[in-house]
């Protein structure tokens, strides 16, 4: 076992001389093992080592036995003893998560500068790949337990469960059962009770196979990964969203991988094959304005040839404008006032000169475009819902754009311009002057 942990930790170099290694230990003979197995090599690894022991408080009387047996083994053998505790409650992923989350939350909260080893073996990272396929994955979750995240180290899922008591026999250090182990409440429990014995009946080295074949499969998604991250990059717009071309440009197995990078970074942190799919839609939507609704309220939406996170514009108010005067919104400032044009004067999108006759004495409004709305432009009169879309204006924007209206008549559209048969060049005329802000 010594032999094949070495290797496993050389491999994946999992440590340096001179680190600080804590070894999670729960009493079990899977923990008892790493911790012993770490204790013997302390020379030969050049490291320092301790042990820590996270009191669930699910079991009563037995979870404080498991914390006295690991704390007394230690003192025994002089090994430095971390404890930690807490009254675990189910989460939304259930208990076994949660107490997960709470031992791993101890864990990293001891010696920042230290690796933390725990004790799965090949036995555990094939019942992990086996409960992934039962729940559905994806090529992620066929590689069943990392070797390494972040500070945290698995050098014994090349080690399986007959090995490790061997070595316990052989050693003779003793270990402590958890009697929920052999509790069939828990999903992980009946895949290692009733389907891994029916596995060994076939192939008597299944978990050794299963664990080198998740090992294989995560160099693969790792591959996969580093693609995906240059492809991202790659169809990444200056505004955050994603080009539709260069998507579809991607395998499909990087594409999925791309929308997942990007719905992470726009807000959901567990993206489902579901939520995937929803996106992907869109790059084959007929409607340049298709949206995908997600959980947590996010809505992502198809740009013409970009996908992006849609946040929530609100449609313009009914304001009223002065003339003369001037109309602050959030994102224009319009002036409006009666003069003579100078010589020359060019009618533009955002400033333009009405005949006084449109005016009269009716009052002017600003306001979001309104369903049959339309205005006469050069080559004829469109509804502004076909303008926008011909403009191809994102939908998310096209309420927050200014729409200047007399007696319920469509006078102009900010960045359009006015109905040119209103328009005059010279003479008497109300004059507006439309300017967008730029916001930092």
């Amino acid at each position: 076992m010594e032999h094949k942990l070495l290797s496993f930790l050389k491999e994946f170099q999992m440590l340096s001389p001179g680190n600080h290694v804590i070894c999670a230990v729960s009493g079990g003979a899977d923990s008892m093992a790493l911790l012993w197995c770490f204790y013997l090599l302390q020379q030969k690894l050049k490291i320092t080592l301790s042990a820590a022991h996270f009191n669930h408080k699910l079991r009563g009387a037995e979870s404080d036995r498991d914390e006295a047996f690991v704390r007394a083994f230690c003192t025994g053998h002089g090994i430095p003893f971390y404890a930690g505790s807490a009254k675990v409650k189910p989460g939304a992923k259930g208990l076994e998560a949660a107490a997960r989350d709470a031992r791993y939350q101890f864990l990293l909260s001891l010696n920042q500068d230290a690796k933390i080893a725990t004790a799965h073996t090949a036995d555990d990272n094939a019942e992990t790949e086996l409960l992934h396929l039962i729940r559905g994955t994806s090529l992620s979750g066929l590689g069943g337990i990392p070797p390494m995240r972040g500070r945290i180290i698995r050098p014994m899922l090349q080690i399986t469960r007959q090995e490790v008591l061997a070595f316990l026999e052989q050693e003779h250090i003793p270990h402590v059962e958890d009697s929920s182990n052999a509790s069939e409440d828990f999903l992980r429990n009946r895949v290692r009770h009733k389907i891994m014995p029916l596995f060994c009946q076939e192939n008597p080295k299944i978990a050794t196979q299963l664990s080198g074949c998740a090992l294989r499969l995560r160099e693969d998604e790792t591959l996969l990964s580093q693609l995906a991250h240059q492809a991202f990059a790659k169809a990444a717009l200056p505004d955050g969203a994603l080009s539709c071309t260069v998507l579809l440009e991607q395998p499909t197995s990087l594409r999925s991988r791309i929308i997942r990078l990007a719905l992470t970074q726009w807000g959901l942190p567990e993206p489902e094959a579901s939520h995937v799919s929803a996106v992907e839609k869109l790059l084959y939507a007929s409607s340049p304005s298709a949206k995908a609704q997600l959980p947590g309220g996010l809505c992502v939406a198809r740009r013409y040839d970009a996908i992006a996170l849609q946040k929530v514009t609100a449609a313009l108010d009914r304001y009223i404008l002065p003339c003369p005067g001037t109309l602050l919104l959030s994102d224009f400032e319009i002036t409006c006032e009666i003069k003579n044009l100078p010589k020359n004067f060019q009618n533009t999108p955002f400033h333009f000169a009405l005949d006084c006759d449109t005016i009269s004495n009716n009052p002017l409004f600003v306001r979001s475009r309104q369903p049959g709305d339309s205005i006469a432009l050069y080559g004829g009169t469109k509804s502004l819902k076909k303008l926008f879309i011909d403009r191809k204006i994102p939908a998310r924007l096209r309420g927050r754009i200014p729409v200047i209206t007399c007696n319920g008549e469509v006078l102009a559209v900010a960045g359009i311009g006015a109905d040119v048969t209103k328009l005059v060049s010279s003479g008497l005329a109300v004059v507006f002057q439309i300017c967008k802000k730029n916001h930092p």
